[in-house]
């Protein structure tokens, strides 16, 4: 059998790995959209690197637009085959991928207007009917049962902690009277999370696809975030009397940031102010999230024996048409605006940094990981300007961070997540899913802790294993 990386190689986002087998059978790991790389964001994720059509099936680990973006146009290219998922990432898929749709289609529509040309001159990679006709192809799997898919492949989900619904794959595999034992991470999530359960432990293996966005950092233990996230509303709300702005992904940041500030609500220390959620999407997931609380940790079972909804409070207000949306620009009291996408580089965020990036009383608050050539990104680095929807502006608002809000584990999450593994029974361990520099000093960790044969695949790399 063979591996080849179509995505999530040496770079962040775009997750697509591909197992073929030598019956010829092929299986999908992942079918993720490349986000913020730039100029060359469009090219990569119109380019394959195999043909949709020759598919047979995709194992998807988590509903995130980078592990799963991309499948309305993996089968509208000619894929025909089934999609299996948890029952939580089925419903969070459903939304997003039809957002993912309707924002491209959007902003097309914007660009062409701001431009003067027909919106025809740019097609979406997919439209919402795209995204419906894939839905269809959905098989749920519950955690912790092996489901078959054939004579030679059958795989497990275990929970990895990283939203709702997320899970690490393990597949074992049978070829010629030997099976092989496979895991791929997905993305890995925090023993501490506010939230979730903790990631856990899973079966031996012989090859392990593991993933790296903090794979040599580590994450503040002792940091608090309602506490930051206070700092930045007394200080940009109540200070400077200007709006907050902050970036979230709709899965799982928006939760976190709404919790945080609920906390502060049942500590009477919220201040007084209008927190608008700007984004249906969110909105959606919100409610969804809400559905399924046997996946919350036990932290917050007990928070919900007396708070019926921990993710409400005073001053909570849902935004959901373009009108109310537009609205918030003009609008001069100070307020917080919690909108999608976390690297600020699609949806009505956007729209909101484009409308205050230039006033000083405002912040860019970001909650997260931005990959570096995404808006979040070129903030974060500290740009003195800033192009949007093709218009220059100046970067006069403060910009902040909170990196300790992140759904993804870090250094010592990763290494704690490998634990279960025996090194010496482990043939190869591929790094993936994050950046290059960040990956070669993940490597090293990875062979100090006893993994002999540590790789770090290139984008479309194929490689042969058993």
């Amino acid at each position: 059998m063979k591996i080849a990386f179509h995505g999530a190689a040496r770079v962040v986002t775009g997750s697509k790995h591909l197992l073929t087998l030598t019956s010829g059978k092929k299986y999908l790991l992942d079918c993720g959209m490349f986000q913020g790389m730039g100029p060359e964001t469009d090219v990569l994720n119109r380019t394959w690197g195999f043909d949709p059509a020759e598919v047979d099936h995709l194992i998807l680990s988590h509903a995130h637009i980078d592990h799963s973006g991309l499948i309305p146009k993996l089968v509208k290219d000619g894929f025909s085959g089934r999609i299996f998922c948890t029952p939580a990432t089925r419903e969070l898929t459903s939304v997003l991928l039809e957002d993912s749709a309707a924002i491209q289609e959007e902003e097309i529509r914007f660009i062409a207007k701001r431009h003067g040309m027909p919106s025809s001159a740019n097609q979406p990679l997919y439209d919402q009917q795209d995204a419906k006709a894939a839905l269809d192809k959905f098989e749920t799997v519950e955690y912790e049962k092996w489901f078959k898919i054939d004579e030679q492949v059958q795989f497990m989900y275990t929970d990895a902690g990283h939203i709702i619904g997320s899970a690490a794959v393990h597949l074992k595999i049978l070829e010629n009277g030997k099976e092989t034992r496979l895991t791929f991470s997905g993305d890995v999530g925090r023993y501490r999370d506010v939230i979730l359960n903790s990631p856990e432990k899973f079966p031996q293996a012989d090859y392990i696809l593991i993933e790296s966005t903090y794979g040599n950092s580590l994450h503040d233990p002792d940091v608090s975030t309602p506490d930051l996230l206070l700092e930045w509303v007394e200080k940009t709300c109540i200070t400077k009397k200007g709006k907050l702005i902050i970036p979230a992904f709709s899965v799982g940041r928006t939760q976190e940031i709404l919790f945080a500030l609920n906390q502060l609500e049942l500590e009477n220390r919220l201040p007084d102010l209008d927190y608008f959620v700007d984004s249906p999407l969110s909105i959606a997931v919100t409610e969804i999230v809400k559905h399924f609380p046997a996946l919350f940790n036990d932290r917050i079972q007990k928070i919900l024996q007396t708070d019926q909804d921990p993710f409400a409070f005073k001053g909570l207000k849902y935004i959901r048409s373009v009108e109310e949306s537009k609205g918030l620009n003009y609008r001069n009291q100070p307020c917080v605006i919690i909108s999608a996408s976390g690297m600020a580089d699609a949806g009505r965020v956007k729209h909101h940094i484009s409308n205050n990036i230039e006033n000083s009383r405002n912040t860019i608050l970001l909650v997260g990981y931005c990959e570096p050539h995404s808006l979040g990104g070129r903030l974060m680095a500290g740009a003195r300007e800033v192009t949007i929807f093709d218009v220059l502006h100046e970067v006069n608002a403060e910009v902040g961070s909170i990196r300790s809000m992140s759904a993804h584990g870090d250094y010592q999450d990763l290494s704690q997540f490998l634990s279960c593994q025996n090194t010496a029974a482990v043939k190869k361990v591929f790094i993936v899913h994050g950046e290059y520099e960040v990956q070669q000093a993940f490597r090293e960790k990875l062979i100090k802790k006893g993994f002999v044969d540590v790789e770090i695949p290139a984008l479309h790399y194929e490689i042969g294993l058993g």
